[in-house]
């Protein structure tokens, strides 16, 4: 047995990506203490995906992640992908099932993925400790951290610590204040893959609270085809999460109610075949009927379909096929699945995530200014950049 208390690495944060890289690095034979603050481990990969874990997508391009420098990712992706990790699960006997869009779920419950990943960890020698908390970090020749159970060395200090999204699950800004301490630059961090909120201009959204359908929204010359959901503060569901990552303040968000469906040609034929029916009927037919009620009272539309004049049709149309919004803001990272922004790639290497500039120091996962779009992309980063750090260190 070795110096309890002396590492070849030392991993902060045992979530999706610490405990990755602590695999990663304990196969290789180096001597790793995994720490974190939190009494249990991969508390986040426990309450994701409705509890069942959307532990990674089939389609990981590069494209899918968002980043000051958008070829970040590429490496690391390439390295270890989505089938490695599929693989693993497979390993361990975990029965999955594909959702749209690629999207793989455990069939059972998320804490398989955490009980998978323990076990490996067990496998790789990994030395575990949780329920500790950092209260200083320090680099004379090795990396010194002071815990409140005594001090700790390491010659490699990988930092996975995630960003500031979900604060009731633990989640702090401390990557940030590692990054500082090292003069690692870091991108300021937004609130990403979170729900909007609008203000009193749009009056008519709390009362369709609940409703939900599927639309096209695009901003910031993205588009996503998904489910929107109208709450009591605004809209949320997949669209609307997807877009958030691109929306900036100011900026407009543009919706199309009723994707892949030509209004003029079906107004056209309803008006032969339905002309006494009213238009909320008509709407009905393709979004839910408390939609096309409040679409239709708003545009001042009443009345049997074949009345209604075509100026009055086309604005109906426009707003369908366009509605366009200005969210006040947004719910903050109370409700955000990710953090956009954090640790600048710049000062890392895509290959191995260390910072260039300090030797042994490495950022991984969530902390990281690398985003993905909802669907298990960022868990496939958090394995991916969690893999090629822990080949590294």
């Amino acid at each position: 047995m070795g110096d309890p208390r002396r590492f070849d690495v030392a991993i902060l944060g045992a979530g999706a990506a610490g405990l990755m890289a602590a695999i990663a690095a304990g196969r290789r034979g180096r001597s790793v203490l995994l720490l974190d603050h939190a009494e249990e481990p991969g508390a986040k990969i426990v309450i994701s995906g409705g509890g069942r874990c959307n532990f990674t997508n089939r389609d990981c391009k590069p494209d899918r992640f968002q980043s000051q420098n958008p070829h970040f990712a590429r490496s690391a992706l390439a390295r270890y992908t989505s089938a490695d990790f599929l693989a693993l699960v497979e390993k361990h006997k975990i029965v999955w099932h594909e959702k749209t869009l690629g999207q793989l779920f455990c069939d059972g419950s998320a804490r398989q993925i955490v009980a998978m990943l323990l076990a490996e960890c067990e496998a790789a020698g990994v030395t575990l400790r949780t329920g500790q908390r950092i209260t200083d970090i320090s680099r004379p020749d090795r990396f010194r951290l002071m815990t409140d159970e005594g001090a700790v060395e390491a010659d490699s200090l990988i930092v996975a610590t995630g960003g500031l999204s979900i604060p009731k699950m633990g989640a702090t800004g401390f990557a940030y204040d590692i990054a500082r301490r090292f003069d690692v630059p870091i991108v300021p961090t937004m609130p990403a893959l979170v729900p909007f909120t609008f203000g009193d201009e749009q009056p008519a959204m709390r009362t369709l609270a609940g409703v939900s359908l599927e639309v096209m929204a695009r901003c910031g010359g993205a588009s996503f085809r998904e489910a929107m959901l109208f709450t009591h503060r605004g809209l949320s569901g997949p669209s609307m999460l997807q877009v958030s990552s691109y929306w900036r303040e100011d900026q407009q968000i543009h919706v199309d109610l009723a994707p892949g469906q030509d209004l003029a040609a079906l107004f056209r034929q309803r008006r032969q075949t339905r002309g006494k029916a009213e238009l909320q009927t008509i709407l009905g037919e393709f979004m839910p009927l408390r939609l096309a009620q409040a679409v239709t009272l708003e545009q001042g539309a009443s009345g049997p379909f074949g009345g209604l004049n075509q100026v009055t049709l086309n604005a109906v149309i426009e707003r369908l096929k366009d509605w366009r919004l200005s969210p006040t803001g947004t719910e903050g990272y109370a409700k955000a699945e990710v953090t956009g922004g954090g640790i600048d790639t710049k000062a890392l290497s895509s290959k191995t995530m260390a910072v260039t500039a300090v030797p042994g120091l490495f950022f991984i996962g969530e902390a990281v200014d690398v985003t993905g779009w909802l669907g298990g992309y960022n868990f496939q980063w958090a394995w991916s950049s969690g893999w090629a750090a822990g080949m590294a260190a």
